[in-house]
């Protein structure tokens, strides 16, 4: 997909706010405790490699990422920190684990016996760096019983191919005032570690959730996900320990402004007709970049004041009531703080009908993200980069200017 870096639209991301979160988590960790931060899914949408190098700098000790390629990626970008796959990667895939020193996570036993017959077939100088995943109630994947996860250990133990470098679970509820269920499955996850001989270098049960209203829990590690990019893993639910510094701001600009007679209409399916005279403002950006649909009736910020989105969000634009005439190139947020009024991920999830996670994942990769630390300094993501090198007398700095540039 290509990224739109010729018109006004753009994620801004604050690597500083990761990086303070990441030290604040730390410094409430017990003692003995790493913390590897959580970057599948690119970033969370607010870009893998620079991420994680902001969390590297605020005291990460590894990453975790959902695919092999979200690992690659980290590899090729210079991460040499220990990367975990938290799903299940095909026993086909072993020689690249193995060459890029990638640790997988184990859910049955069928594929370590796979696996095996895979690592049989080569040498390989290193084994395998393999973590157990235990099923305590989440129902997605891992071992479901003490028994299964016992015979897995064994297993890796008397095959010097393997290298029991974790074990694991997921808690679906610590975000929840009811806890409940999360003591259950703490409960299981415990059953299962007893079953061990011995513990291997990472035990971890603490997401987000976990790490912030379960400090003390059992484990060693923390998979540092969504509160790392300043979003509560509750919602509103549960207040946040200590405050969360947002990361990503998405903003745009008016690029037309007219004033409108009674009883026009706005948008496909005329969803919208104006009740009087009424000054309109379209932005470039629609549901092709993660601003849905649903989102018609949200407000967004220009000038500091609340402007609703006013008939259907199309593919690439989008139309608002404008309180008066205003030029055309104003600064419109729609995420993010101006003049003193706030959007949040929070209140488009609410708008939504869904998390913040999902909000943040939904940005397309149409939209450039720049990266910022809050003090005047910035750049681009490498796809932005790439084109103005390869492009350089097109005057991009006419079209969209980092942070802290006029």
């Amino acid at each position: 997909m290509a990224v739109g870096w010729h018109r006004p639209t753009r994620l801004l991301i604050d690597t500083q706010a990761i990086k303070a979160n990441v030290e604040n988590e730390r410094q409430r960790m017990p003692q003995g405790s790493v913390l590897f931060a959580v970057v599948k899914a690119n970033g969370y949408g607010h870009g893998a490699v620079e991420t994680a190098r902001a969390a590297k700098e605020g005291g990460a000790s590894g990453f975790c990422v959902a695919l092999l390629d979200e690992a690659i990626e980290l590899r090729q970008a210079g991460i040499t920190e220990p990367i975990l796959i938290l799903s299940v990667v095909d026993p086909a895939y072993i020689p690249s684990l193995l060459m890029y020193g990638i640790s997988v996570t184990v859910a049955t036993r069928e594929w370590l016996v796979e696996a095996a017959e895979q690592l049989k077939e080569e040498s390989y100088e290193q084994p395998l760096n393999v973590h157990i995943k235990v099923d305590t109630g989440m129902g997605r994947i891992g071992f479901t019983s003490p028994q299964a996860t016992k015979e897995a250990a064994l297993f890796i133990k008397n095959n010097p191919n393997f290298h029991l470098e974790g074990i694991f679970t997921h808690c679906s509820t610590a975000d929840l005032k009811d806890s409940t269920y999360f003591d259950q499955q703490t409960a299981r996850f415990k059953e299962n570690l007893d079953q061990l001989s011995e513990l291997p270098r990472y035990v971890h049960i603490s997401n987000s959730a976990t790490a912030l209203w379960h400090p003390d829990n059992v484990g060693n590690m923390i998979r540092f996900g969504v509160a790392m990019y300043g979003l509560n893993p509750s919602g509103r639910s549960l207040p946040e320990p200590y405050p969360l510094q947002p990361a990503l701001t998405l903003i745009s600009s008016l690029i037309q402004v007219k004033e409108l007679l009674p009883g026009e209409g706005i948008g496909y399916g005329k969803t919208y007709t104006t009740n009087q005279r009424e000054w309109v403002g379209t932005i470039p950006i629609g549901y092709a970049d993660g601003w849905l649909r649903h989102l018609q009736g949200f407000s967004v910020l220009v000038n500091g004041y609340p402007c609703e989105i006013i008939g259907r969000i199309c593919m690439d634009q989008c139309m608002i009531r404008l309180p008066k005439q205003v030029p055309v190139g104003t600064k419109v947020t729609l995420i993010g703080e101006d003049q003193g009024q706030t959007i949040t991920m929070q209140m488009v999830a609410e708008k939504l009908g869904t998390i913040n996670y999902e909000v943040a994942c939904t940005f397309s990769q149409r939209i450039p993200r720049e990266y910022t630390n809050k003090i005047g300094n910035s750049k681009w993501s490498k796809e932005v980069t790439h084109m103005l090198e390869t492009y350089p007398l097109l005057s991009v700095a006419d079209k969209v200017r980092p942070v802290g540039k006029t």
